[in-house]
């Protein structure tokens, strides 16, 4: 099976049940998207896709947060596993994809999307509002021990992604360490995070991040 874009999402700032911040985490498909460097987190953009709202600019969005994917094929296990329909963009992603195992992706590994150019800079970390809008018991301490958080992108080459549009791995690091891997890192396992700060594959900010942590 080719790796292709399922489905492109947005959302607008909406309230989300119990939560006192309005959310975007309810996206919506649309045809095509206009994918764009957004900056720092503070001063930027906000969403590297125009017309994506973000509900709070000091945990999401920013250039290493730019564009989050998630594989249907995760869709399609936590369908099964808690027992309904889950439809493409309900995670908040908004590159819905088939036919790529998303979590495999390496650090810095490049994809080709469209006319974009794409680089896997993280893992997706749960948080009260995902587990408001998904209203599931344990949900932040379920997705967190599956462990297949979806990949958030920085744009390196803006442009249009449509659905249907193509995804071509162009560039692995090879150094093996994984999008997974890194969200194991940041929930604490400190023989991966030696590992990822042996390897400096990190961008600076958070690489003296997971540093600090360390030390503690």
């Amino acid at each position: 099976m080719s790796a292709t874009v399922l489905s492109v999402n947005v959302g607008t700032l909406a309230p989300v049940a119990g939560m006192r911040r309005p959310s975007a985490i309810v996206k919506q498909p649309v045809d095509r998207i206009e994918v764009r460097d957004p900056g720092p987190k503070k001063g930027g953009l906000g969403s590297g896709v125009v017309g994506d709202d973000i509900g709070s600019r000091k945990h999401h969005g920013g250039e290493l947060q730019a564009v989050y994917a998630v594989a249907r094929e995760e869709l399609d296990h936590w369908a099964r596993e808690l027992g309904r329909d889950l439809p493409d963009g309900v995670f908040g992603e908004n590159l819905t994809t088939s036919g790529i195992d998303v979590d495999a992706a390496e650090v810095g590994e490049r994809w080709r999307v469209g006319l974009t150019l794409l680089e896997a800079t993280g893992p997706r970390v749960p948080c009260a509002t995902f587990a408001q809008h998904m209203a599931e018991p344990r949900w932040v301490r379920r997705f967190t021990e599956h462990g297949r958080t979806g990949v958030y992108l920085a744009v390196r080459e803006a442009g249009l992604v449509e659905r249907d549009d193509p995804i071509e791995v162009v560039h692995r690091p090879g150094h093996g360490l994984t999008i997974p891997m890194l969200f194991r890192a940041v929930m604490g396992d400190r023989e991966l995070a030696a590992a990822f700060l042996e390897a400096r594959v990190l961008p600076e900010a958070e690489h003296a991040w997971l540093e600090q942590r360390q030390r503690r």
